[in-house]
């Protein structure tokens, strides 16, 4: 067993433990659609052997990257959206100093994001922050015309461009791409960038093991070995066909209260260093499962700070939903709750402990209010917050992910309901070739 444990104790509370046990064969079934790539959507399983499959020499090649724009620059900013920003983000922060943003660049170059979004603030605040900076620039985009990311790069590039000139540009420019091709393709193979492959059969939401997570990871400073190392460690451990295969046991689990009229999934954590693991997570579910009229809501929540907001629906509001809470056994400082002679606040009574201990009985506390409230609850626990429990969690979200979407019935690697913002965002904007889309959509407004 990894360091990852699944425990679904406070789920048989609410829901028979037939109603999970009976969908093995299922889950075992689902679960050789993704090992075996039998079903649809099996020209998107490049992720599965991922691990296994990156060699160091690889991972040596990313690091080399990585250690050539930190001699380079105080900032690197990341350009991408969806799979191609999520997956590092929820890495690096889950692996910062929560205070970092707050900080001059030390050491390794500060890692921040664009193209995520069409903010023209966060742009302009952005290309102000990096007036007169040492950066470099990691671009990610299979075909290099999506339209957030093309947008800041394009900006981003003019401006590293106009500091460095446009030979000293081509060695911060990194760009992670189609093999051979499309248009960021084409512009690297013509700048002489550097570049990384994102291999046809690997999506962008189960990306972040690939190139397009790997190097912004590396470049803040972290072990991508490691993070990787966890990963192989599950990869092996979620090949077994029974419920003593965690990832299994998780999306049997889910489909099961789905089954049973639960429709929305929490990701909740007690820890404030996992929100962007929430988001990465999000889009990981949203998008596999969200099709077809079927899915779990994914959302999640960051405790016990939306206890304060969303404990009272998640306590008492409709039951249509169940929780996931990821548990970090460790903490990597300690503080204990002083003594205070006037005791003012009432908090005497817990002098002497450590914080996180108040946290675990706050987790505890909250995970038996909601039970008793209808709220099933599967628990997630992790050692620590480092790279490789971390690389084991992310490869166990993605594993159960597939399984979970062939239990619904579903082709969890497709996403055609992205495209249609994208088709009336071009038509109102009267991109060319959308004439007719354009003349359409104007009768709507």
């Amino acid at each position: 067993m990894g360091k990852i444990d699944v425990n679904i104790a406070k789920v048989l509370t609410l829901v028979p433990e037939e109603k999970i046990t009976s969908m093995e064969a299922e889950g075992a079934e689902a679960l050789a659609k993704v090992e075996n790539g039998t079903a649809p959507g099996n020209d998107f399983l490049g992720w599965v052997n991922l691990p296994s499959a990156t060699t160091d020499s690889q991972l040596d090649e990313i690091i080399a990257a990585a250690k050539g724009l930190q001699t380079k620059c105080e900032y690197v900013v990341c350009v991408g959206i969806g799979g191609s920003y999520l997956g590092a983000k929820a890495v690096i922060e889950a692996l910062s100093d929560s205070f970092a943003a707050y900080k001059l660049p030390t050491g390794n170059p500060k890692v921040v994001f664009a193209g995520q979004n069409i903010g023209e603030d966060y742009l302009y605040e952005l290309l102000n922050l990096l007036d007169g900076k040492k950066f470099g620039i990691i671009v990610i985009s299979k075909s290099g015309t999506t339209t957030e990311p093309a947008i800041a790069f394009r900006l981003l590039k003019e401006k590293l461009e106009k500091q460095e000139g446009k030979k000293g540009s081509v060695e911060r420019i990194i760009a992670i791409t189609d093999a051979k091709r499309g248009a960021l393709r084409q512009m690297a193979t013509e700048e002489g960038w550097k570049t990384f492959v994102i291999d046809d059969n690997v999506g962008g939401r189960f990306s972040v093991l690939s190139p397009v997570g790997l190097l912004p990871i590396a470049t803040a400073g972290y072990d991508i070995k490691a993070l990787m190392n966890g990963a192989r460690k599950m990869e092996e451990i979620t090949k077994g066909t029974d419920l003593s295969n965690p990832a299994m046991l998780y999306a049997v689990t889910r489909n099961a209260l789905y089954r049973d009229g639960k429709k929305i999934e929490i990701l909740a954590n007690y820890n404030p260093k996992l929100h962007y693991l929430g988001e990465w997570w999000k889009q990981l579910y949203g998008e596999s499962e969200g099709k077809g009229g079927k899915g779990i809501f994914p959302a999640s929540v960051d405790l016990s700070t939306d206890l304060h907001s969303m404990g009272q629906w998640i306590q008492d509001g409709e039951r249509t939903v169940f929780e996931t809470v990821i548990s970090v056994e460790t903490q990597a400082h300690e503080i204990f709750v002083p003594t205070d002679n006037d005791n003012l606040d009432g908090l005497n009574y817990i002098a002497g402990k450590r914080v996180d201990e108040v946290n675990k009985m706050a987790e505890i506390g909250t995970r038996i209010a909601h039970v008793d409230g209808g709220v099933p609850n599967i628990r997630i626990t992790i050692p620590e917050l480092s790279e490789e429990p971390i690389g084991e969690l992310i490869y166990f979200f993605e594993k159960a992910c597939g399984i979970s979407g062939y239990l619904l019935g579903i082709n969890p690697f497709d996403q055609p309901g992205v495209e249609d913002y994208k088709r009336n965002m071009f038509a109102l904007l009267a991109k060319p070739g959308y004439e007719k889309e354009t003349e359409a959509i104007r009768q709507k407004l």
